[in-house]
């Protein structure tokens, strides 16, 4: 038993490290509190006064009553309708104060935790990335958030205000009315057993919906990035059925929740009104037995004292009625508080050392007895004995199969994944020794499916090199067979590129990103099948252009086509994680055998055009 609820307030460490993001907001949150505690207790103060003003009217509109008291009756109806206003107008000021302090304390929390998320994303390994989906990260951004955001500002408002209006209206109900304040002991019971009977079922149901906003998400966004490939095939039809299948699910799962809901509510009123009938009847029943005639002696219950007590019992269930509702939120938010909560505590894989280097002297590069893994608990190596020595300033291509780990094996250079074992050395230091910023700065990358952002190509290019001037993005443009297409575009190099390139062609993508990476003037240029999207003209005009003006630069150049890297100093055979062969082309097609199909199939290919 004690185990269960342990695992059920498991989550409340969690709420209390995210309030950590409160931050500069923390002071508007202890407002916000402060403000709904001085309402609740004028709320609760309010009826006793009332109850004290129908006692007094009662007199003066009592005909046996002589007109000195009348008179003295009327001061105290006056008195105590400005006391009245009075409190009502404090009640109402404090009231809006904690909404507004509340609402600046939720959304100053939520605003923070979207920036912490997005930090600690951006510090991410590519070991860390591979454990969430795209579009869980999304969601853990959006809804996730906003459900904390929700849960927050009830917390700082109805939590507090619930427990201290029940307590002081139960207090005052008894100072009121308590001969008949046993009624609560029947009726509160009823609420806790409602309460306790429906909240599992909700948890159970919202901790399901949530895995489904993941699986909706991805489908979303699969079929937006996979939209050209929809129309290809004609599959819009099945794509509609399958989303709304999905959205069917998370419907029946939002209708099985409100269900609860609507269920909850009328049950919680029903008991509130059979507490409100039984204080009537039993009030009612006192009121005549002590006697109603203004000024009567032996008046122990009174109507003033009725009406208090039936404000009084409408607070106390009310209040518990609120707690419900909290509850419910806080169910709601579970969830997500251990979503975010994984991000913000997931530990980067790759880290800078205690005393990192700063400098990377050039491109020599040195793999010793590499071995690579994605998990510990693989049971096989990606990547197995990897020996390697590059000199600064060498073009080397890399052939090799799909799936025979080319790009894991650079990867390792920019310390995207850390080696399993052995050590990588850029400029005769291992990577691991760097700082990772300068590391990255230094070893360049273009993947094949590189991305281009919203903004103007300038912009874009300039990723590389926020200071680069205007000669220098046409430079490097030119290197990389770009500028001639960008001087066709209206605003050439101040034209806007939609978000992921989609308004240029996948080649001219891919000579931007090269053009963006040579703005860094790293030692060491990675392009990883990154010419696949262009014809073999101007592939060969970018590698003269490396050939020409990054003498000095190590290229490493992996691609499918062996005309891509027949002109390399060096050239890597991997076959399935490891090093098939190495040597010059000429070498290869006389000593190694992969080598040699390939080349014999593309060339096979190419004579029958």
């Amino acid at each position: 038993m004690k185990l269960k609820i342990k695992q059920k307030l498991g989550f409340i460490p969690k709420f209390k490290y995210l309030l950590h993001s409160t931050r500069e907001y923390k002071k508007y949150a202890y407002l916000s509190i402060v403000f709904v505690l001085l309402e609740t207790v004028l709320e609760c103060i309010i009826p006793y006064v009332m109850s004290l003003l129908i006692e007094v009217l009662q007199g003066y509109i009592d005909v046996t009553v002589t007109d000195d008291l009348k008179n003295a009756a009327l001061q105290s109806v006056l008195i105590y309708a400005g006391i009245l206003l009075v409190l009502g107008a404090f009640s109402l000021l404090f009231g809006i104060l904690a909404g507004r302090m509340s609402a600046i304390a939720a959304t100053g929390l939520t605003k923070n935790l979207r920036v912490d998320q997005f930090k600690k994303i951006t510090s991410y390994s590519f070991n860390n990335i591979d454990k969430f989906s795209t579009s869980s990260l999304i969601t853990r951004q959006t809804t996730d958030i906003w459900n904390i955001q929700n849960a927050f500002m009830l917390l700082i408002r109805i939590a507090v205000r619930a427990p201290f209006m029940f307590v002081f209206s139960f207090i005052m109900a008894l100072v009121v009315a308590t001969p008949i304040s046993w009624i609560f002991l029947i009726t509160i019971p009823f609420i806790v057993i409602i309460l306790a009977s429906l909240i599992p079922v909700a948890t159970k149901l919202f901790v399901k919906l949530f895995k489904k906003y993941d699986d909706l998400n991805e489908l979303t966004e699969e079929n937006i990035r996979g939209m050209r490939v929809v129309k290809t095939y004609a599959r819009e039809e099945q794509q509609k059925k399958n989303f709304e299948h999905e959205s069917g699910i998370m419907g029946k799962g939002f209708q099985k929740v409100e269900q609860l809901m609507s269920a909850i509510n009328p049950s919680m009123q029903a008991v509130m009104y059979l507490s409100m009938t039984l204080i009537l009847f039993m009030g009612s029943i006192m009121c005549i037995e002590s006697g109603i005639e203004f000024g009567a002696e032996n008046a122990s219950f009174t109507v003033g004292s009725l009406s208090a007590m039936i404000t009084y019992s409408a607070q106390v269930l009310s209040s518990l009625m609120m707690v419900a509702m909290v509850l419910f939120m806080i169910i709601m938010a579970v969830p997500a508080i251990e979503r975010v909560y994984e991000v913000l505590t997931e530990v980067p894989t790759i880290k800078n050392c205690d005393n990192p280097i700063f400098d990377v002297k050039n491109g020599d590069i040195d793999f010793i007895n590499v071995s690579f893994k994605y998990r510990e608990d693989a049971e096989k190596y990606a990547l197995a004995n990897i020996n390697l020595h590059i000199k600064s300033g060498q073009t080397v291509g890399i052939i090799g199969g799909t799936g025979s780990s080319k790009s894991t094996l650079v990867n390792l250079l920019s310390r995207f994944y850390d080696t399993s074992v052995g050590e990588v050395k850029v400029g005769g230091v291992n990577v691991k020794e760097y700082d990772v910023k300068t590391l990255r700065n230094n070893v360049a990358m273009v993947l094949q499916k590189n991305i281009l952002f919203s903004g103007t190509i300038a912009d874009n290019l300039r990723w590389g090199n926020k200071d680069a001037t205007d000669e220098q993005i046409i430079e490097a443009s030119k290197i990389a067979q770009a500028d001639s297409f960008v001087q066709t575009f209206p605003k050439k190099y101040d034209s806007w590129i939609e978000q992921g390139g989609v308004n240029v062609s996948g080649g001219q993508r891919q000579r931007l990103c090269i053009a963006r990476a040579l703005l860094k003037n790293p030692k060491v240029l990675i392009l990883d099948d990154s010419t696949s999207a262009v014809d073999t003209k101007t592939d060969a005009y970018i590698r003269k252009g490396f050939k020409d003006y990054l003498p000095g630069i190590t290229k490493i150049i992996i691609a499918q086509r062996i005309s891509s890297v027949q002109d390399a100093d060096m050239i890597i055979v991997m076959d399935n994680g490891e090093i098939n062969g190495v040597g010059t082309h000429e070498e290869l097609l006389k000593t190694n055998d992969i080598y040699k199909e390939v080349y014999d199939i593309q060339n096979r290919v190419g004579g029958a055009h």
